[in-house]
């Protein structure tokens, strides 16, 4: 593997890793305590203040996508190729494998948690969504809020932005807002790594739900990319 392209993979590792491990974690650890914990705004912070943090931290080097998702659509816009976009796939599921690893480490430290109870962050329908939405409810919200975070990403980073210094700002509040909306519905995915990762170790009704979180979220990127390159970037 060359070195770039080893760069690029680390990066999008550590980047959903961390992505993981401070979201999830902050529905785990934090959030779970109405008086005390950091509440649904605090959850939406963490996982919008993660993408800002590792935005500026990988953005220079993989172009921090994070985000299956976004790999995908930036292959359909035709700012990627697929061959890279596979192993930015790969280092993304791995790394998010890793920060659910170590956040199922962390909470295991208190006596009373369990992973079959508390889980790690998991996102679900029916039973298991946070305020029981349907299947039909979550499947809509994921693809209509994937494709509007693939708007923004699409339209902060554009070579024709004269603003796309703060991309990564925009791109993570954008992330705040969707988990303000969809936390109800599914706790949010609007990205594949981030949802498999802990529902391969929650196991059981998880991971028997994870192919929504899969296909929604790929749904929405795939048409934002076709509507960006057919419509609004010809603007």
């Amino acid at each position: 593997m060359e070195t770039s392209k080893l760069s690029k993979f680390s990066a999008e590792f550590l980047g959903t890793l961390v992505l993981v491990l401070m979201g999830c974690g902050s529905a785990v650890i934090a959030g779970a305590n109405g008086t005390t914990g950091v509440g649904l705004l605090g959850i939406s912070f963490a996982f919008g203040l993660s993408v800002v943090a590792m935005a500026y931290a990988i953005g220079h080097i993989s172009g921090c996508h994070i985000n299956p998702a976004i790999s995908i659509g930036m292959v359909v816009a035709g700012r990627m190729k697929i061959g890279e976009a596979a192993y930015y796939i790969v280092a993304q599921i791995l790394g998010a494998i890793a920060g659910a690893g170590i956040l199922m480490l962390i909470a295991s430290g208190k006596p009373e948690y369990s992973v079959a109870v508390n889980g790690l962050g998991q996102n679900g329908f029916d039973a298991l969504s946070p305020q029981h939405y349907s299947l039909q409810a979550g499947f809509i919200a994921e693809v209509i809020l994937t494709f509007i975070f693939l708007l923004v990403i699409f339209g902060s980073t554009s070579t024709k932005n004269i603003n796309g210094g703060f991309a990564g700002l925009a791109i993570g509040l954008s992330l705040v807002l969707i988990h303000i909306v969809g936390i109800p519905v599914t706790g949010v995915s609007v990205n594949p790594a981030r949802s498999i990762g802990p529902a391969l170790l929650v196991g059981g009704q998880a991971i028997s739900q994870v192919w929504l979180f899969i296909v929604a979220p790929l749904i929405g990127a795939v048409l934002s990319a076709i509507v960006w390159k057919t419509v609004l970037e010809k603007n």
